[in-house]
C-alpha cells in the first residue's frame, strides 16, 4: 500500500522534464535578449564606422586643398578598408588624380 506521505511529497515536486523546459526557456530568453543587444551594437558601430569615415574623407580633402603642392597626391593612397587602415589613414578612401586645389593647379 502506497504510504500517504510518499506520495504528498512527490506531487509537490516538479518532474524532471518540466524543470528541463523551465531551464529551457530561461535560456532561450536569454539567448534572445543577447541577439537583440548584439543588433543594437551592431548598428550602433555601422554608424560610428560611417562616421568616422565622413570624417577621414572631410580631412583627407583638407589635406589635399591645404597641401603645399597645390594637392597633388596622385602617388599616395590609403588602405580601402577601416579594420585594414592604422588609425592615421582615411578608410575607404583612395586619393583621386582629379581633385583640385584653391591654387587652380590640378591635384
Amino acid at each position: 500500500m502506497p504510504n500517504i506521505r510518499d506520495s504528498a511529497v512527490s506531487s509537490r515536486m516538479p518532474s524532471v522534464v518540466g524543470l528541463l523546459e523551465q531551464h529551457e526557456l530561461a535560456t532561450r530568453r536569454r539567448v534572445d535578449g543577447l541577439r537583440e543587444k548584439a543588433d543594437r551594437i551592431q548598428a550602433e558601430l555601422a554608424a560610428a564606422e560611417e562616421e568616422w569615415r565622413e570624417w577621414a574623407i572631410a580631412r583627407w580633402r583638407a589635406d589635399v586643398v591645404l597641401a603645399p603642392d597645390c594637392g597633388n597626391t596622385a602617388d599616395t593612397e590609403t588602405a580601402p578598408d577601416p579594420r585594414d587602415a592604422d588609425a592615421r589613414s582615411a578608410p575607404g578612401m583612395r586619393r583621386s588624380r582629379s581633385l583640385r586645389c584653391r591654387c587652380g593647379g590640378k591635384g
